[in-house]
């Protein structure tokens, strides 16, 4: 699996340990073993401009998905190549904003790392098509995503 972190938020975040989990999301949705995955970290000012941009909405937020190849959970490639084999796509990428993230935590009353890691969980599931527009959708989506990071703790030795 690749999986490119990029920190350009000017926080000091453990970007080993977020593409660790990124590769556990990916491996517990049984998304291809060398699909590609980007997650950028940005801070207030830049996370404002795309939030803007693509979301026509002000202010910062705190993780934004941009898909790129149509990978859906349960297939393990994003189709095949003229051999018939798998190809194992592009992802997409997953930004995230640090800053916004450590406000979010400390009304959550966890740290911001657990608070990176549930959004990195969040953009990542975005990318394979998850949404929480409906109710049926957020049960899905947000039941999932407890159900990940769970065993993403439990894996850590942290439950």
């Amino acid at each position: 699996m690749s999986i490119e972190v990029l920190n350009e938020s000017g926080a000091e975040v453990d970007e080993k340990g977020l593409a660790a989990l990124a590769r556990h999301v990916l491996d517990g949705m049984r998304v291809h073993p060398l699909a590609e995955l980007s997650l950028l970290l940005v801070d207030e000012a830049a996370m404002s401009e795309l939030h803007e941009k693509w979301m026509g909405e002000p202010g910062p937020t705190d993780v934004l998905a941009f898909p790129m190849d149509e990978l859906r959970p349960g297939h393990m490639s994003g189709g095949a190549d003229e051999d018939g084999e798998p190809d194992p796509g592009l992802l997409g990428d997953v930004v995230l904003c640090p800053a916004v993230a450590e406000r979010q935590a400390g009304t959550a009353g966890h740290s911001r790392a657990a608070e990176l890691e549930l959004l990195c969980t969040h953009g990542i599931l975005h990318l394979l098509g998850y949404d929480h527009a409906e109710p049926e959708e957020h049960k899905e989506m947000f039941g999932l995503q407890a159900d990940l990071l769970e065993s993403w703790q439990e894996k850590r030795g942290r439950r």
